[in-house]
């Protein structure tokens, strides 16, 4: 592996380029899918799909939904659960050790080069704006206790938004079963008012319970899930970005490499730790 010397003169080795990759989130997709096609072939085999079909039920249960949670939070926290959403489905993964190393490496440049030495592999990373962010304040001359206490805040914001996502989700698959059973409290109201006619109490009843079924479909099919996916995802994000910060720290501090490789071992998991100085 390196050596402290191969950084001490002369051209640098090549960055690692940690693999990333964008692509549909097979879990969720066939999880969700998967749970919707099991129960709408139990629905079509029971011999009576169109009895699960009632539009004023869906714009109880679907309109309510998004009617109550949009009280309790806000537009702005709405759309931002919905751009969260879709970075569930559509996401791009990238491999920790090797941004570890890809760290490690440019901390060596750091040490035997120079600061200003990083300048040149500033392009490699500038598809992480963390990382870019804090390598570009140590290039400028902050120091490494400033970098890594901005950095931090930025962590903390970007947490914060993502639990406002989470938690939007989490309110939905709360509030989904509760008009569900509104719902079927007004088709009761209904039915009950018809009582003199014996034959509309049957399809009135089975019309009333479907609210119930719509809101514990859209929350234990799909918001509780999708809030868990998000809440996992977001833990990720998590451990990247604390990864870019004491990296960012360190070389501010101008540490030794093998320090900033121990303490990145001891954040990442067991099965991507680096052994770059070995």
């Amino acid at each position: 592996m390196a050596t402290e010397a191969e950084t001490g003169g002369g051209a640098a080795r090549p960055l690692t380029q940690p693999s990333s990759q964008s692509s549909v989130d097979i879990a969720t997709v066939l999880g969700i899918l998967g749970a919707v096609v099991l129960i709408g072939a139990a629905i079509y085999l029971g011999g009576s799909p169109g009895a699960f079909v009632d539009l004023p039920s869906v714009f109880i249960v679907v309109g309510g939904t998004f009617g109550i949670t949009t009280a309790c939070f806000s537009f702005r926290d709405m759309g931002g659960a919905a751009v969260t959403v879709a970075r569930t489905f559509f996401r791009t993964q990238q491999n920790a050790g090797e941004a570890a190393e890809q760290m490690v490496q440019l901390a060596q440049i750091a040490r035997y080069r120079g600061v200003l030495a990083m300048q040149s592999y500033m392009p490699a990373v500038q598809d992480v704006p963390m990382l870019y962010q804090g390598l570009s304040m140590v290039i400028d001359g902050t120091s490494g206790d400033d970098v890594e206490r901005i950095m931090r805040r930025e962590v903390q914001a970007i947490g914060q938004r993502s639990s406002r996502s989470v938690a939007v989700l989490r309110k939905a698959a709360e509030i989904s079963p509760a008009m569900g059973l509104i719902g079927t409290l007004v088709g009761l109201i209904q039915m009950l008012g018809n009582l003199d006619d014996p034959s509309s109490i049957g399809p009135s009843m089975a019309v009333a319970l479907l609210t119930t079924f719509y809101g514990a479909i859209l929350s234990n099919v799909v918001f509780t899930p999708l809030a868990a996916k998000t809440e996992r995802n977001a833990m990720e994000e998590m451990l990247l970005n604390q990864l870019y910060v004491m990296a960012a720290a360190s070389i501010g501090r101008q540490e030794n490499p093998r320090r900033l490789e121990m303490v990145l071992n001891t954040m990442l998991p067991t099965s991507q730790r680096l052994d770059y100085f070995s």
